[in-house]
């Protein structure tokens, strides 16, 4: 088995003895335990026998002395003390269950702890009852996961390998536990690419976080990326994850790399943040896209409300949907602002680019990152990248520290022709990003100069003013029996034979309101039926000497209801004042325009909105500023209509064409 592929084949393979036994949807459960186990009695077979020979001197000690004496010496993170390995497994078919339970047992602390996380101990009887257990243990005997044999970044790449395989034969979605490698290894150079003399100091020591990790496929490429740079540096990863099993591959990847293990949490990052007082050099994430927060809504608002800008989620709260925004206001509260301040890179979909208007949750998000001048670059990714969707993506770059030259800027990259097809497509993966694409993307990025994939504007172009925008009503009034009739649909007039009261005096008022209603239809049916008002005040007038003359008392509401009833819109009425004689909108044809921040909104009314409709004014005191980034308006290219002679000569061609065809089968039948 020369390559990771091969060897996650074989792993894949051993799920043929589960057919039958096990629904397809079940197979990672006992697959995904039994790789992280084979890994670690491999990782542990040079130093097992010098722990077991060591055991019997540890009599009498305490349990946490113990724990510290075998780590020694093992010489990792993590030991085992039972005698028992794979091949001792294997080589006791009878006793097999009994065993492994042992095996499991004898492990120290914190891989017992991961180990705990895929809930094995549920399938070990199981599997021993359906004759399976030694089977597979068999299998697994045979995989070499040395090491010196599988590399730590190629056992990622076979963990992920299999979970997007039992992704697919379960319906889930694998892109919720990795991301493509490539993709990740973008993001790290990008986020590094400024930072190379810092990075390559000696004993440098720096942090970086994923509230998402998963199988911890971001930080392990960051890990990678930095000990290429500097083998002295020293980063520590952190992270958190929601999904047991992809907490606890994530959690022995670590262990085996000798990383502390505490500091990877599991749990959901936002109600049960692990990490709470923790601040980071280096965020990377993927969170799930798109991906509605209404179960942990209560806590979100809470803190919200109750902390305001001390906590989290000070800038605004996205869509109930969507919780792209919070992820990213939560890494945004763990930034370290001293030595240099933080840097992070997000993976989103196209929604908070733009989702949201004026006001909004999300543009309010948008906003305070603009306007704080954090957002320094978004790459537009091509599509078909991820494995369980093929959606466009993009890489948003967030930093509290940004370089001289790009203050008060924001890049946008247009990377969606930098692929090449795959083979081989993976489940919705069609696309991959080469090696020279990374490199192009990165000087793309690192060059901060205009060009065909890339456009950099001052902070303030994306945003705008939303002015609302009002124009006169105008209304014309006419006590015909059509709108007369009209009454029956106005609340205000039924509701005066509608009683709340119970009893006798509520049938009284019912019949007084029935009596009521008559009257004032009687009233209106005596006014000139054909005669149209353009003028309210006119019509208003006349209405009251009627009323007066048939001796009602009509409330407010019910006035309202008979000229709501009685009128209808005119643009060639006369405009409808109210009592300080200021001209009344229409809520109807009230309207908004987004006056870009670099404009002035005189300007821009005087400009663009009188010309077509002289009559309107501007609500200045519902003023709202928003956000939004129109991604594909930046890098629209215009392309020419085909010309009318190109059209018609396809078209001859085709006729031509079909002619040939039709002459072909009308001979084909005369013979």
């Amino acid at each position: 088995m020369s390559n990771f592929k091969e060897r996650a084949s074989f792993i894949w393979s051993i799920a043929d003895l589960l057919r039958g036994d096990y629904k397809q949807s079940e197979y990672g459960k006992v697959i995904l335990p039994l790789t992280v186990l084979r890994r670690l009695d491999c990782v542990l077979e040079p130093s097992k026998q010098v722990v077991l020979d060591y055991l019997p001197q540890t009599k009498g000690l305490s349990p946490d002395a113990i724990e510290t004496i075998l780590i020694r010496k093992a010489k990792l993170s993590f030991y085992n003390k039972s005698k028992f390995d794979f091949p001792k497994l294997v080589a006791d078919p009878s006793d097999v269950a009994a065993n492994l339970r042992n095996y499991i047992t004898g492990f120290s602390k914190n891989a017992r702890d991961i180990l705990e996380h895929f809930n094995f101990e549920d399938h070990i009887e199981r599997l021993d009852k359906a004759n399976l257990l030694f089977l597979i243990i068999k299998r697994f005997a045979e995989v070499d996961l040395h090491p010196q044999v599988v590399r730590n970044i190629e056992m990622g790449y076979i963990f992920e390998e299999l979970i997007r395989k039992f992704a697919d034969l379960s319906n889930e979605t694998a892109g919720e536990h990795f991301t493509p490698r490539e993709v990740i290894r973008l993001m790290v150079n990008i986020l590094f690419l400024n930072d190379k003399d810092v990075l390559t100091r000696k004993g440098i020591v720096k942090t970086l976080y994923d509230p998402a990790c998963g199988t911890g496929g971001m930080l392990s490429i960051a890990e990678e990326y930095l000990r290429e740079l500097n083998p002295d540096a020293d980063l520590r990863v952190f992270g958190q994850e929601l999904n047991p099993e992809s907490y606890a591959i994530c959690n022995s990847d670590m262990l085996i790399k000798g990383q502390n293990t505490d500091h990877v949490k599991f749990g959901n990052s936002f109600t049960q943040d692990g990490l709470k007082d923790e601040k980071f050099d280096y965020m990377l994430s993927n969170p799930p896209f798109g991906v509605e927060w209404k179960k942990i809504e209560d806590e979100i608002v809470k803190e919200h409300e109750k902390l305001g800008a001390a906590g989290r989620f000070g800038a605004g709260l996205p869509r109930i949907s969507d919780g792209s925004f919070l992820f990213l206001q939560h890494m945004i509260s763990k930034m370290r602002s001293e030595n240099g301040g933080a840097r992070l890179a997000i993976v989103f979909n196209g929604s908070p680019l733009f989702s949201g208007g004026a006001g909004s949750g999300e543009s309010e998000i948008r906003k305070w990152i603009i306007e704080n001048d954090m957002l320094e670059a978004i790459v537009a990714m091509p599509d078909q990248l991820f494995y369980n969707t093929g959606i466009s993506t993009y890489v948003w770059i967030v930093t509290n520290r940004k370089a001289k030259d790009r203050k008060g800027k924001i890049q946008l990259i247009s990377a969606i022709g930098f692929f090449k097809k795959m083979a081989r497509s993976l489940g919705n993966k069609r696309n991959e990003i080469s090696e020279e694409h990374i490199a192009e993307i990165t000087k793309i990025y690192g060059a901060l100069r205009n060009g065909e994939c890339c456009k950099i504007f001052p902070n303030e172009y994306f945003g705008y003013t939303r002015v609302i925008v009002e124009r006169p009503l105008r209304l014309n009034f006419q006590a015909s029996p059509e709108r007369i009739a009209r009454l029956d649909l106005q609340s205000g007039f039924v509701n005066l034979a509608r009683s709340k009261k119970k009893g006798k005096d509520g049938v009284q008022e019912i019949e007084e309101g029935e009596a009521a209603q008559k009257a004032i239809k009687k009233m209106l049916t005596g006014l000139d039926g054909s005669k149209v008002y353009k003028n309210r005040e006119k019509f208003i007038a006349v209405v009251d000497v009627a009323i007066d003359k048939a001796g009602l008392k009509i409330k407010t509401p019910v006035i309202k209801a008979v000229f709501e009833a009685l009128s209808e819109r005119d643009e060639t009425a006369d405009i409808c004042k109210n009592k300080a004689g200021d001209p009344e909108p229409d809520a109807e044809l009230r309207d908004a325009e987004n006056v870009p921040l670099s404009e002035s909104v005189d300007d821009y009314f005087k400009r663009e909105v009188v010309p077509h409709v002289p009559d309107a004014w501007m609500d200045r005191s519902k003023d709202k500023v928003g956000y939004e980034i129109n991604f594909t308006k930046e890098f629209y290219k215009y392309t020419p209509l085909r010309s009318l002679d190109e059209i018609r000569k396809d078209i001859l061609a085709l006729e031509k064409e079909t002619e040939g065809l039709m002459s072909v089968i009308l001979g084909g039948l005369h013979a």
